[in-house]
């Protein structure tokens, strides 16, 4: 399982991998819930799940209950040129579960090592030659 976290003083996002005795811990948790770092190692902080995605690429909407897919009547836009329109879209429920592959969270408290100690930038190779 993916976790991707975002830091929302600075705008930044990054991701980790799960093993898979760590990711069945999270199993139950809905979109909206809060828990300690400590479950990821991250001791000192505090996340809020804000969403995910399951393997099919589904995402997790807070409006369904439970883990299963839903066809739901979504709203495309309230203003603009599609104003009104709406669009049957494949949703999955707002609860984690075994068929969940990346779960979406955000820091609401920060602990005394800084993220950046934590998880050192990745050098990015340059795809063009010279």
């Amino acid at each position: 399982m993916k976790i991707v976290y975002s830091d929302p003083k600075t705008g930044k996002s990054a991701q980790m991998e799960l093993p898979e005795e760590k990711a069945s811990l999270f199993f139950n948790f809905k979109i909206g819930d809060t828990f300690d770092g400590a479950l990821i190692d991250l001791n000192g902080y505090k996340f809020k799940i804000t969403g995910g995605s399951d393997s099919s690429g589904f995402p997790l909407a807070k409006s369904v209950h439970g883990t299963g897919k839903v066809r739901a009547l979504k709203k495309i836009s309230s203003s603009g040129r599609r104003r009104g329109e709406y669009k049957r879209m494949t949703i999955r429920g707002n609860t984690i579960g075994p068929d969940t592959v990346q779960v979406n969270m955000s820091i609401i408290e920060y602990g005394e090592k800084p993220l950046d100690a934590l998880f050192p930038k990745k050098e990015v190779k340059d795809s063009k030659q010279s």
